[in-house]
C-alpha cells in the first residue's frame, strides 16, 4: 500500500510568556490510500494539535520544531505557503471540532461551499451550486436549497457540523483529517455521516485521519489506532489487537470507562483518577505515572520509550519492557470484546 501521508517524530511547541511549551512530542505515523488511522485520548492530550500541523494551521506562536511532515512525496513541514494552500481543501480537506468558528459569519452557507469547488475542481458557478446542493442532501441536511441561503448563526449546531462535512468532502480529499466530526450529532445522524465517509473511502480511495475519543466509532471505522497521552504516542496498533489486548494502563482505563451492555445500573464506572496534566507541569519519567495504578519507582525516575509488544504493536510503558509483566496488564475484557463484536460482527 503506497504511503500517502507520513508523519515522522513531529515535534511541535508553542510560544507563552513562560517560554517554548512542547504540545506534540515525537510523533510518528504513515497513512496509505484507502486507510483510516484513529488518534484517541482525553482532551489536552495533542491530538488535534496534530491533526493541525499537518494541516500548517498551529497559528503564529506554534511551529513544528523537530521531525518531518510528508503528503504524497512532498515534504510539508517547512515548505513554501503556496503548497498548502493549493492542497488545503482540493487534496487535504479537514472537518473542524468547532464549526460556528470555523464558517464565515456572514457568508451565506451556499457560497462558503461553492468557493471551494470553484476554486480546486473549476467548475462554473451553475455546477459548483448544483454540487453544492447534492452534497449538503448527501450529509443528510433538508430543504438543501433554502439552507444554501441560510448563514450559519440560522442553524442548529447539529446543521452546521453537517455543512462542515459537506464543505470537507465537496472536492473528494485524498486525505481526510476528521477532528471529532460526529460529536454534535444525534447517532441516525452520526451513523450516516461515518457511512458516507466509508462510501467516500471506497470509491476514491481516500486515507482518513479520524480524531475521536468515541471507542465505538473507533471500532467502526479505523485500521489503526493511535492512543495518545499528554502529547505523545503511548501505544499504536491495528484495531483488533488493541481492543483484543490492550497493554498500556491508560489504553485500559479508556476501555474500562466504557459503559457495558451486562452492567448492572448501581455499578459506577472506573474513571481514571487525576487529569492530563498542562504542558508546564509535566511530570518526570512516564508522564502517566501520577495515573497509574501499576507505577513503580522506575516509572517516577525514567520516561519509557516506544517499544515492539509484537508485531505492529508498540507501547511506551516500563512494565511492558520487562519480560513477564506484559500478561499481568494485557487482559482483555468484556468492554472490548462488546465493543468489537458490535463493529465487525465478528464475536471474539
Amino acid at each position: 500500500m503506497a504511503q500517502l501521508l507520513e508523519v515522522d517524530r513531529l515535534q511541535v511547541a508553542f510560544r507563552t510568556d513562560q517560554g517554548a511549551l512542547i504540545s506534540v512530542d515525537e510523533v510518528s505515523f504513515t497513512l496509505g490510500s484507502g486507510e483510516t488511522i484513529a488518534i484517541v485520548g482525553e482532551s489536552g492530550c495533542g491530538k488535534s494539535v496534530t491533526s493541525l500541523s499537518i494541516m500548517g494551521l498551529l497559528g503564529k506562536n506554534g511551529s513544528v520544531t523537530q521531525g518531518e511532515i510528508r503528503f504524497n512525496g512532498s515534504t510539508l513541514t517547512g515548505g513554501s505557503g503556496n503548497l498548502l494552500r493549493r492542497l488545503r481543501g482540493s487534496e487535504i480537506a479537514m472537518i473542524f471540532q468547532e464549526p460556528m468558528t470555523s464558517l464565515n459569519p456572514v457568508i451565506p452557507i451556499g457560497e462558503q461551499i461553492e468557493e471551494s469547488i470553484r476554486l480546486h475542481l473549476k467548475r462554473s458557478r451553475k455546477e459548483a451550486k448544483a454540487m453544492a446542493v447534492a452534497m449538503l442532501r448527501k450529509v443528510g441536511i433538508p430543504r438543501a436549497e433554502a439552507i444554501m441561503k441560510e448563514y450559519p448563526h440560522e442553524l442548529s449546531g447539529g446543521m452546521r457540523q453537517r455543512v462542515m462535512i459537506a464543505m470537507a468532502l465537496a472536492c473528494n480529499p485524498k486525505l481526510l483529517i476528521a477532528d471529532e466530526p460526529t460529536t454534535a450529532l444525534d447517532v441516525t445522524i452520526q451513523a450516516q455521516i461515518l457511512e458516507l465517509m466509508k462510501q467516500l473511502q471506497l470509491e476514491n480511495g481516500t486515507a482518513i485521519l479520524f480524531v475521536t475519543h468515541d471507542l465505538g466509532v473507533v471500532a467502526d471505522m479505523a485500521d489503526q489506532v493511535i492512543v495518545m497521552y499528554a502529547g505523545q504516542v503511548v501505544e499504536a496498533a491495528d484495531v483488533f489487537t488493541l481492543f483484543r489486548a490492550p497493554q498500556h494502563p491508560y489504553t485500559q482505563g479508556l476501555m474500562k470507562s466504557v459503559p457495558r451492555l451486562d452492567q448492572d445500573s448501581r455499578e459506577r464506572l472506573r474513571a481514571i483518577p487525576g487529569a492530563v496534566p498542562a504542558l508546564q507541569e509535566m511530570p518526570s519519567g512516564c508522564r502517566f505515572h501520577p495515573r497509574c495504578l501499576h507505577a513503580v519507582e522506575r516509572c517516577i525516575q525514567e520516561q519509557p520509550e516506544l517499544i515492539s509488544a509484537g508485531e505492529g504493536h508498540s507501547v511506551r510503558c516500563w512494565l511492558t519492557a520487562v519480560p513477564g509483566n506484559g500478561s499481568s496488564i494485557g487482559r482483555t475484557g468484556s468492554v472490548e470484546r462488546t465493543l468489537v463484536e458490535a463493529a465487525s460482527g465478528v464475536s471474539i
